[in-house]
């Protein structure tokens, strides 16, 4: 990661701007999304990427191998690609995103990366079987959310692992439901500085749930 000592992080812009500069580091391009969704109406929440700080703690939950291949639902411009990229993790990241535009440009700064793919369009109409890893960062609504778990029961018959984080962590929507143990769970609200000052990061707490899916369903 980009040197933290080199501009000290006190306020939530300054860790926008740590970030960037990380984001320009790793493939050289911002990867920022600043724009609400255009596909509300299909159920497609706004595009967020998930700060660096916390996908250094959730990375710790995927055991990536040489044949894992990961999943980013609704991948938007390619942050977990980005840093899947930069831990040199094993195994291949693919980002399906719906919004055109968020696709392209991650498909721009993903091109040359043998490791690295985007897909654009609706998860719901993707083969799941191949994958191994899932990502899911409040993607799309409660509605879209039931299909896809449907469709990982019915589609992948391998175990592996899926870390969905949200308001709520969607707990509930898994929980029961034959073939699924959940491995882990907790909240992220603030970035933590060098000193110890917490930065708010998010108006309400975002929550995640790891989970363990056998392929048995």
């Amino acid at each position: 990661m980009a040197n933290r000592a080199a501009r000290p992080i006190s306020t939530y812009s300054d860790l926008l701007a740590y970030e960037e500069r990380v984001d320009r580091a790793i493939c050289g391009v911002s990867l920022e999304e600043p724009y609400e969704t255009r596909f509300a109406e299909q159920g497609a929440h706004d595009p967020t990427p998930t700060p660096y700080f916390i996908l250094e703690d959730l990375f710790e939950h995927y055991a990536f191998g040489t044949s894992s291949r990961l999943l980013d639902v609704g991948c938007g411009t390619g942050r977990v690609l980005a840093f899947f990229l930069h831990k040199g993790c094993a195994g291949k990241a693919t980002g399906i995103e719906l919004d055109p535009n968020l696709a392209a440009y991650a498909h721009a700064w993903t091109t040359g990366h043998a490791n690295l793919a985007v897909l654009q369009g609706s998860v719901l109409d993707l083969n799941l079987s191949p994958y191994t890893d899932f990502y899911l960062f409040n993607p799309f609504d409660q509605g879209i959310l039931h299909q896809f778990i449907e469709q990982v029961e019915a589609e992948v018959t391998h175990p592996c692992t899926l870390i969905h984080m949200s308001d709520n962590g969607d707990t509930w929507r898994y929980v029961g439901r034959p073939g699924w143990t959940e491995l882990a769970s907790g909240a992220f609200s603030t970035f933590r500085n060098e000193r110890g000052y917490g930065i708010k990061v998010y108006d309400h707490t975002q929550h995640y749930t790891v989970w363990h899916y056998d392929g048995s369903a």
